[in-house]
């Protein structure tokens, strides 16, 4: 059951990804390409650095993004219903696709990466690689969901997984410096 649900929710971030990927890419086909790509860019580092301040407990930062996605979940919430309690796989499939599509800041910073992939392709990929890369930690939170929430409120933990992410998002901001020459 927790592998139908999450396949369902990684399938619906793919679908997310190649959406983001695509508006990418059609952004890309305006004229001065360079700019936009450099926009692109700017903007999926400094999500990545507002997740990291977020994961490190400093700011709220990515709030705003969770409530732009209350509208469409909103729409989609309702059909949830269906299938709850899941029961079986044959609910707990398609209740991870609607679930997929919840609000969810960690989400968004994400997607605002697969914006910058270049095509709906790559950002699919992007973010199924992100959905497989919370697969362990879900996976877990279903099975172990207490001893799980008890390690992951550890201030340490929280913190390294802040810093980490931070890192990323302060490393991509150094390279686009860098393209721009001005490091």
């Amino acid at each position: 059951m927790h592998l139908a649900y999450n396949a369902g929710r990684i399938i619906s971030y793919a679908v997310a990804g190649a959406l983001a990927g695509a508006l990418g890419a059609a952004s890309l086909t305006l004229d001065g390409q360079a700019p936009v790509r450099l926009a692109l860019y700017l903007l999926a580092n400094l999500m990545l650095v507002a997740l990291g301040l977020y994961l490190l407990g400093v700011t709220r930062a990515l709030a705003f993004t969770e409530r732009a996605g209350q509208h469409l979940w909103r729409l989609i919430q309702p059909l949830t219903r269906r299938f709850l309690p899941a029961r079986t796989v044959v609910q707990a499939f398609p209740l991870g696709l609607l679930w997929g599509w919840l609000p969810c800041g960690l989400v968004y910073s994400a997607l605002a990466t697969a914006l910058s992939a270049g095509s709906p392709g790559r950002g699919a990929l992007l973010m199924l690689a992100f959905g497989l890369g919370t697969l362990p930690n879900l996976l877990l939170a279903g099975i172990l969901l207490a001893r799980l929430n008890e390690f992951v409120r550890r201030p340490a933990v929280r913190i390294a997984s802040g810093l980490l992410v931070l890192g990323f998002g302060i490393y991509g901001l150094i390279g686009l410096m860098r393209m721009l020459h001005w490091f």
